[in-house]
């Protein structure tokens, strides 16, 4: 597997709504891959196609209890609310105050192209529908309540 480049906010790609995956082949499966292992080298918890160039509507998420592979991922519903820190690895060292559902139901494709659901709450909810957004155009940005402020990490 190889790291791709993360794109930085501003880039024009990732204001781009991205195209649905018709079916698995090597190359999109070599793409699953190297998001997995460039999320993991950045440190993130979830990455999308486009955060790497790729208009496809695919994304992965580890929020430390393994990987999650979405497809064509359709967000079926959401309720309850959290709100709390979130940054995005295409705007890193920042970070701003975002409310979300506490509890979705995810409907997508895993790696093999088979139908899974998903219920999560609290950081998985937040981490499916951050990256969904993704897959729509969208940034956290978008939702933020008052300023971004700066990150700083416990290693550095």
């Amino acid at each position: 597997m190889a790291l791709r480049q993360i794109r930085i906010h501003g880039d024009a790609i990732l204001s781009k709504k991205c195209r649905e995956i018709k079916e698995m082949t090597p190359r999109i499966k070599e793409l699953i891959g190297d998001m997995l292992d460039t999320m993991y080298e950045a440190n993130g918890v979830g990455l999308a196609g486009p955060q790497v160039g790729v208009l496809k509507r695919v994304c992965v998420i580890d929020i430390g209890d393994g990987p999650v592979v979405m497809v064509n991922p359709v967000l079926l519903s959401a309720d309850g609310e959290q709100t709390g820190d979130e940054g995005c690895l295409s705007l890193p060292g920042k970070a701003g105050q975002v409310t979300r559902p506490n509890h979705v139901i995810v409907r997508a494709m895993d790696e093999n192209m088979e139908e899974q659901t998903f219920e999560a709450t609290e950081l998985l909810a937040r981490a499916m529908c951050h990256e969904i957004e993704h897959l729509d155009g969208h940034m956290y940005t978008e939702k933020v309540e008052g300023p971004l402020h700066d990150v700083t990490y416990e290693d550095e």
